[in-house]
């Protein structure tokens, strides 16, 4: 690995690795410790397949959900996500109660996602979390496209179909 390469693709992405990594594990202090391997194992990557590496953001990432997954699973901890404390408030301004309303629907979804299969969920918070591209989670996870938009669909349909009330 050389130096210009690490700064070009891999730091710029340690954010993104971090809260992939946070989503995984739930805990902030393995997710830190993760991301931390996988910039070192990247740094000590060989030369040579510098140049044959197409995207390494999806290589940081595939890194990156297999230390998260062996690291939970090595110490079986339940993936959940601290909630927020609700913050005091003085008014109830409209555009205050909108952003409190924002903040309540943010926290139920991320609920109703820590209920979705494994594969569901991290398709899901990396394709409308992460932003990646489809082609982008299919090397990250090692999974076909048609995978991909299955789990996708399944993951947003579910959440859906929770989110509506039913008559």
């Amino acid at each position: 690995m050389n130096w210009v390469i690490f700064q070009a693709y891999i730091y710029p992405i340690r954010h993104k690795l971090y809260r992939f990594a946070l989503k995984i594990t739930g805990d902030r202090h393995d997710a830190e410790d993760i991301v931390q391997d996988v910039m070192e194992k990247v740094w000590k990557n060989s030369a040579e397949s510098d140049h044959n590496m197409i995207n390494w953001e999806a290589w940081c990432m595939t890194l990156t959900k297999n230390q998260s997954l062996d690291k939970t699973r090595s110490l079986s901890k339940r993936r959940t996500l601290p909630l927020a404390e609700n913050e005091a408030f003085e008014s109830t301004s409209p555009s205050l109660i909108r952003e409190i309303e924002m903040q309540d629907l943010t926290t139920r979804v991320k609920q109703m996602m820590q209920d979705l299969p494994e594969k569901q969920r991290l398709v899901m918070h990396l394709r409308d979390v992460e932003e990646l591209s489809y082609e982008e989670i299919t090397q990250a996870l090692g999974l076909s496209l048609d995978q991909v938009k299955v789990n996708l669909f399944r993951a947003r349909k579910y959440i859906r179909e929770k989110m509506v009330p039913e008559h």
